[in-house]
């Protein structure tokens, strides 16, 4: 039998009498059930409006007018259950036709709405399931050992780690034990009496537990318990737990089970000290009472030796579940628990203290919270690792090594355009920016389209579509391209730039301009600063090392020097832009809201140190979440998100260079729309980056190869910044001649058109 998902967050679901058809039928698209349920102001059911319903309206009524209260097309005679009904119950009353159920309480107001349960299950906000983050539950206990100030203290741990849960046990001794929980009862086995022992003397009252609740709560937290007897279920079903833990021991306890899942809630059962045969026929009696649940494999030793934990059951438990599976761990470390969520636990659960040296069993199988902090970090470095599968494509870091690292196809002599290319007029040299050296076979034979010096680089244009070609370009905004200073002479020529950004190395730094630029040009300049000084030096202006942001500051002090020179070399009325990267990144993780504000003083601290002259303006370029610099991938903080952004041009009078693809990976990353970010930025923009992005490392795309509406954008530009310049800033667009960048500015031409 299929579970039932008892949803009590039912907003979705409901209108009200006084609504119209067509809010009604907004809010059936929004909530992809096909029905929406009328209720009075009080909530008291009135009926309901199916897609049939309408359909049958529509054909019934003399005028359609969308605009009628609901209730003129609402069917009145609705299907329902009381509050309570059972699963099974319920689960005889959805059919394919009625797939969601209201549940009423005495008065005839709807409390909950019940439907077949998905792939998965939902406790509180979060989802578990295959396609889900892992589940980590902080595994709290009695390790307050009865102090409700040592509680919270875990609770708080528990969040700064990183938990999604934290729970806590519940019993009620005098029901749950034969002896009503006398650990003075000399008939006891030590074991017992031991026991015993602990719990009477470190149970939080209920009170203190429901104070924890709230506490954890509070903190973003799931708070969950589990009931250990059907009178603690009770009271915890009361105060409104959202799910249930089910423990090893009432694995077996088909009776409480059941009154579990007739509360209609998720529950999570852990499977330790069970039989496969005994864990067969709890998962039958979850699936005939409709339940919905996730399995934790486990072993209910402390410590459980490793030989024990025997991971590779997780797969066989999957197959014999038919549910989310997950892993409860009692071993020592964090290794196992990471292994696990490599094996796709959906749930993670591993005890948290404060003191492993405190008086009780689980303390010495617990985690401390910078433990457990590692454990989290290492889940979910994980998860991002294991990707989707499928076929296998080359990512943004590697592309960007094999350009360096790899080799290429070459010109071994002069070749004339349209000479047939044979083997002896190629070899195989890095860097690896043209035709990998297998495509040689595929190149032999072709008549080149264009001219080869010897050493120039084989390209794909060489042997299927021609490169695009310079031309003259109309746009309303003044545009270039990024060039080194070897490429000015050549693109001015073939084309009508009005500027070109120069993209400095740490090398270019030491260049004598008089012999790079003999003469003065005629377009306009922007200058791009180095990323990477030298020294493997890291431009960063918001270190908290002093020393390394006074290197930073120095060095981008030489580079204002230099572009106050160039300035000189072009038409530059005005000051010149600088665009550069300011720092901020770390190595782990995204920093929050708090840990990012020292960053942003320093950052202004450093920007004060730097000496202008009134003729270069310091435009920081828009960030994407995940950067790639020399070294590898990093964890961008500053530049990223709309609300930093916009504060700090506010406060400061700056202005932004505007990276779209950079700025559309941070809004797929954040979930915000990319439309609602350019109306935001753009009027704080001075200079654009324009390449294409996709998902959230995409970065540096040719136009119309990604996800950016560049019809839209040219038309926020109109509205926002009409007078910012722009470069297309393709990957390697400055390859073969520029056949990148010469080919964004016909595709931009056309959308800006």
């Amino acid at each position: 039998m299929k579970a039932i998902q008892i949803e009590r967050n039912f907003t979705q679901f409901v209108v009200f009498a006084e609504d119209t058809i067509l809010s009604a039928l907004s809010k059936i698209t929004a909530n992809q059930s096909r029905l929406i349920f009328v209720v009075s102001e009080s909530g008291i059911l009135q009926g309901v409006l199916t897609d049939g319903d309408f359909r049958r309206w529509v054909a019934e009524c003399g005028e359609i007018d969308l605009n009628r209260p609901v209730t003129a097309a609402m069917n009145p005679n609705c299907r329902h259950a009381a509050e309570g009904t059972a699963p099974a119950d319920l689960a005889s009353l959805l059919t394919s036709r009625i797939i969601a159920l209201p549940l009423l309480d005495s008065h005839g107001r709807i409390v909950a709405v019940a439907r077949r349960a998905t792939d998965g299950l939902q406790i509180g906000s979060h989802r578990i399931g295959d396609d889900a983050p892992c589940f980590l539950i902080a595994e709290i206990g009695n390790n307050h050992n009865g102090d409700l100030n040592t509680a919270l203290q875990l609770i708080d741990a528990a969040h700064a780690a990183g938990a999604d849960c934290a729970k806590f046990q519940m019993r009620d001794m005098s029901k749950l034990y034969s002896n009503a929980g006398d650990s003075n009862d000399m008939a006891s086995d030590l074991g017992t009496q031991y026991t015993l022992d602990l719990l009477e003397r470190f149970q939080l009252s209920d009170d203190d537990l429901f104070r924890c609740f709230d506490h954890a709560a509070s903190k973003g937290l799931v708070p969950l318990c589990t009931p250990w007897d059907e009178t603690s279920l009770d009271k915890l079903n009361r105060w409104g737990m959202e799910g249930f833990k089910v423990a090893s021991a009432d694995f077996t306890n088909h009776t409480l089970i059941s009154q579990l899942a007739a509360t209609g809630k998720p529950l999570i059962c852990s499977t330790g000290m069970a039989s496969e045969l005994e864990i067969r026929s709890g998962i039958r009696h979850l699936q005939q009472v409709g339940a919905n649940y996730v399995l934790l494999h486990c072993n209910s030793t402390y410590p459980t030796p490793f030989k024990d934990v025997n991971l590779r059951y997780l797969e066989r438990l999957r197959d014999l579940a038919e549910a989310p599976v997950g892993y409860s761990g009692h071993e020592r470390g964090i290794e196992v628990p990471i292994a696990a969520a490599a094996l796709g636990a959906s749930v993670i659960e591993k005890h948290i203290t404060l003191d492993r040296g405190m008086e009780g069993n689980d303390h010495k199988v617990s985690l401390l919270p910078e433990e457990f902090a590692q454990m989290m970090q290492g889940i979910r470095r994980v998860e991002e690792s294991m990707g989707q599968g499928g076929e296998r494509s080359i990512s943004q870091g590697e592309m960007m090594n094999r350009e360096v690292l790899a080799k290429s196809l070459v010109a071994a002599c002069d070749v004339p355009a349209g000479t047939e290319i044979t083997e002896a007029m190629v070899r195989i040299q890095s860097p690896g920016q043209g035709l990998q050296p297998n495509r040689l076979n595929d190149l032999i034979g072709r008549r080149l389209p264009v001219a080869k010096s010897q050493g120039d680089v084989f390209f794909p244009s060489d042997r299927e579509t021609p490169a695009a070609t310079p031309r003259k370009y109309r746009f309303d905004q003044p545009f270039g391209l990024p060039v080194r200073y070897h490429d000015i002479a050549v693109f001015s020529q073939v084309s009508n730039l009005d500027l070109v950004e120069i993209h400095l190395s740490y090398k270019d730094l030491e260049v004598n301009l008089d012999e790079v630029l003999p003469e003065r040009q005629g377009m306009g300049l922007v200058v791009h600063a180095p990323e990477l000084f030298a020294g493997d030096h890291t431009l960063d202006l918001c270190t908290g090392d002093a020393s390394y942001r006074q290197h930073s500051i120095a060095e981008l002090q030489r580079v204002i020097d230099i572009s106050q020179d160039l300035r000189n070399r072009f038409a530059c009325p005005d000051p010149v832009l600088l665009v550069t990267n300011v720092g901020g990144f770390s190595e782990h993780r995204h920093l929050d809201r708090q840990e990012r504000q020292p960053l942003r003083e320093r950052l202004i601290e450093s920007l004060k140190q730097l000496n202008t002259g009134g003729e270069v303006e310091i435009i920081p370029q828009t960030m994407p979440p995940f950067p790639w610099h020399f070294g590898g991938q990093r964890y961008h903080n500053l530049f990223v998100d709309t609300e930093f952004i916009r504060s700090f041009c506010e406060e400061q009078g700056m202005r932004v260079c505007l990276d779209v693809s950079h700025s559309k990976l941070a809004c797929n990353h954040l979930h915000q729309p990319f439309r609602q970010f350019l109306d935001q930025i753009l009027p704080f923009t001075a200079h654009l980056h324009l390449a294409d992005a996709k998902d959230i490392d995409g970065e540096g795309l040719q136009i119309d190869d990604g996800e950016i509406d560049w019809v839209q954008l040219f038309q926020q530009i109109n509205q926002h910044c009409p007078k910012a310049s722009f470069i297309p800033e393709i990957w390697q667009g400055h390859k073969n001649g520029g056949e990148g960048a010469w080919l964004a500015l016909e595709r931009l031409e056309a959308a800006a058109a």
